[in-house]
């Protein structure tokens, strides 16, 4: 007599096939086990590791894994599922930033072959030691740019692992996908904000810019200050958006404007570790020679 696990291969499958849901994780399955064991009959001696291992044998459940190296990840998939709606699946309150964002809001042509998700940090209270000096801002740019190493290889992608700063999700939206999955991405004025601050992520300061000047008709700038006051960086990056925006060459002085209300007490950089570089008086900030 065959097993009983096999003998409820019909019933297994048609119970999954009903989900809406397509993508879990082994606590999720093991609910599920635990749930519907006793209606499929299974012994007590099936257990999660041997239920998925049969799964992914006789039925359409794909076992993916992610070798981040600080934090694997492995995920189970019912058949084929949206490439977007697994990658954030892959930690809780996970959306899409930088080059990524830039991609979905049409402001770059090049399809991001690194996809950039960010997962926020826990708030942190700010102490006496983080408060700036002329001294400490150029201390930290002449030093290189803390790059994140937490990449996993995906079907021909870089999954890089983001932990940002904790921003309450501000202008984190949600869009349509490729498949017609959900996406959690940065809209536009959060995009422009996160671009110009983490430019190592978006292709670098030149690409920066593009994206800056293809975005005139569809950024709202109050809204992307409001955005900016509600983030609170300890650093001024105002100037570097107030910079972009000038550079651009296609807003309007009033919306240029809203950045000049910000305190400009600091000379600031666009980038780390300029070899040659220009100096903006009016945003009191240090560019690379040839930008734009």
């Amino acid at each position: 007599m065959p097993p009983r696990i096999e003998t409820a291969k019909q019933d297994i499958v048609r119970y999954f096939d009903s989900l809406s849901q397509h993508i879990f994780d082994m606590g999720e399955i093991a609910r599920i086990l635990e749930l519907q064991r006793e209606s499929w009959r299974l012994a007590q001696t099936t257990r999660t590791g041997k239920f998925i291992e049969f799964l992914a044998e006789n039925t359409q459940l794909k076992i993916v894994r992610f070798a981040f190296p600080y934090r694997p990840v492995v995920k189970y998939t019912w058949g084929d599922v949206p490439l977007y709606a697994l990658l954030l699946s892959l930690r809780p309150g996970a959306y899409l930033t930088h080059s990524t964002a830039m991609y979905f809001h049409g402001l770059t042509d090049q399809v991001p072959n690194v996809i950039n998700l960010n997962v926020e940090q826990a708030p942190k209270r700010r102490d006496a030691s983080s408060e700036l000096s002329q001294d400490s801002i150029d201390l930290a740019f002449e030093r290189p740019t803390r790059v994140s190493q937490n990449v996993a290889d995906y079907q021909g992608h870089e999954i890089r692992m983001l932990n940002g700063l904790h921003t309450g999700n501000t202008g984190v939206i949600e869009m349509p996908g490729p498949e017609g999955e959900t996406l959690r991405v940065t809209n536009v004025e959060r995009t422009l904000i996160d671009i110009a601050v983490r430019p190592e992520y978006s292709g670098g300061a030149r690409e920066v810019l593009r994206a800056y000047k293809l975005a005139t008709h569809k950024a709202s700038i109050a809204r992307l200050v409001s955005h900016l006051r509600s983030i609170n960086y300890i650093y001024p990056y105002h100037q570097v958006i107030g910079f972009y925006l000038t550079e651009a060459g296609s807003y309007r002085k009033p919306e240029i404007d809203l950045l000049r209300k910000f305190e400009i007490d600091y000379d600031f950089y666009l980038t780390h570790q300029m070899q040659e570089r220009n100096y903006s008086s009016e945003w009191r900030l240090f560019y690379p020679k040839g930008l734009g």
